[in-house]
């Protein structure tokens, strides 16, 4: 398998459907994040001490797949069926298992009291700006509206995951009501 095609040299991309685009399009920078983003679980696994979490964050990677390749084509219409209202309910049930466990969050949480959470953080941060670069492509050319809530949910489930981790080591830093004060 040749790595290299030098077809990308002039600032150019294939999507999935061949169309060739600037590798700085919104398509391009919405998938790419997301690429980003998998990478990103990927080095968290290696911090993570709760198997359980590890073998969320693994479930999550092999679903970034196919969001990627969902938002690499531009028709939609080969990967539109592979996220359903099951992925979110699934989200959310997640979130409700570890909510149930954590005290409530009442001050500003200074992210990445250690190792565990501080990726975890980095990784929320990363989810977050695929969404907004999500939906500035929804602007533009339609995207399916699960994928979108889909990363959106998914920022919840790495933040709450991250808030578990520093809540269980008890290394949770908070800041006052207002942070200027």
């Amino acid at each position: 398998m040749m790595i290299y095609t030098r077809g990308g040299d002039k600032g150019k991309t294939s999507l999935l459907d061949g169309t060739r685009v600037p590798k700085n399009s919104a398509r391009v920078d919405s998938y790419g994040t997301i690429d980003e983003l998998n990478s990103t679980l990927g080095f968290a696994k290696n911090f993570l001490e709760d198997p359980k979490m590890r073998e969320k964050i693994h479930i999550v990677q092999r679903e970034l797949f196919a969001v990627a390749a969902e938002l690499a084509d531009p028709s939609g219409r080969e990967f539109s069926s592979k996220l359903t209202e099951e992925h979110i309910t699934r989200f959310e049930g997640w979130i409700d298992e570890y909510v149930a466990k954590l005290s409530p969050a009442t001050k500003f949480i200074v992210p990445g009291s250690n190792k565990e959470s501080g990726i975890l953080h980095i990784a929320r941060t990363v989810c977050r700006r695929a969404e907004r670069l999500i939906i500035s492509l929804d602007e533009h050319e339609p995207v399916n509206p699960l994928l979108i809530k889909y990363i959106n949910r998914l920022s919840d489930v790495l933040y709450i995951l991250a808030r578990t981790v520093e809540e269980r080591q008890e290394l949770v830093t908070e800041y006052s009501d207002h942070p200027m004060q």
